[in-house]
């Protein structure tokens, strides 16, 4: 954490993080508010996999070119389909069910306010926000992000872990990147938050994600027990 927070802290533009175990909780600037971005997206994906009209039943080719082109390579149309599914008041009970405490809605998805603490509380337990049916589809969709997306957390994963992610990146000015993930071994749990903004560029906020992160998750081995 004080390697992370030093790195932080001379990077170009704003930078807040959190990591969470069952156990612990850490973080910097955790609770600063942020435009979500595609990040929100995870939460689109578990919303849609709990309607009520998809809950009960086995997922249809329909389903799966609508969540796929959504969490895998971003789109951000099968974000508004999905969106228009649910409803913002499902994003918002997802939110209360997760205990997120400052999550807040907004007319377009990608301008919803998170922040790291509460998107770690989500990830930390996102498989088991998933009604059991479709909790595998969920993870393996977050599991396959798209080659060219899987910067920043996705470099820095440590071996022997899986890794469960969702990238937020705006325009691609570097104005909002974003990344929220978990990391899996057996049992064990490690959600990991890092939001920038204000970036110079694009390029440096994917730096910054990667520099924040393979600081977080270096002591990470194939047999650590995190606490």
């Amino acid at each position: 954490m004080s390697s992370a927070r030093a790195y932080a802290e001379q990077r170009a533009g704003d930078v807040t993080f959190a990591v969470r175990t069952p156990g612990r909780a850490y973080g910097h600037r955790a609770r600063t508010p942020v435009r979500s971005a595609s990040v929100v997206k995870a939460m689109l994906l578990v919303a849609y996999l709990n309607h009520r009209t998809v809950r009960g039943r086995p997922l249809r080719r329909s389903d799966l070119k609508l969540l796929s082109p959504m969490v895998r390579w971003s789109n951000n149309i099968a974000a508004t389909r999905v969106r228009n599914v649910v409803g913002n008041s499902a994003l918002a009970a997802l939110a209360r069910r997760a205990g997120m405490r400052r999550f807040r809605t907004a007319a377009s998805w990608g301008d919803s306010v998170v922040d790291a603490s509460d998107q770690t509380k989500l990830f930390l337990r996102i498989d088991r926000l998933v009604v059991r049916r479709h909790r595998a589809t969920a993870m393996r969709l977050l599991h396959r992000i798209v080659r060219s997306q899987r910067w920043g957390i996705a470099r820095a994963r440590p071996q022997g872990w899986a890794l469960y992610f969702k990238g937020g990146w705006g325009d691609g000015d570097g104005e909002v990147d974003h990344q929220v993930a978990l990391l899996r071994r057996g049992g064990l749990r490690v959600a990991v938050a890092i939001m920038t903004t204000a970036n110079p560029s694009h390029a440096y906020g994917k730096e910054t994600l990667r520099g924040v992160a393979r600081r977080l998750l270096r002591a990470l081995r194939p047999d650590s027990v995190p606490r």
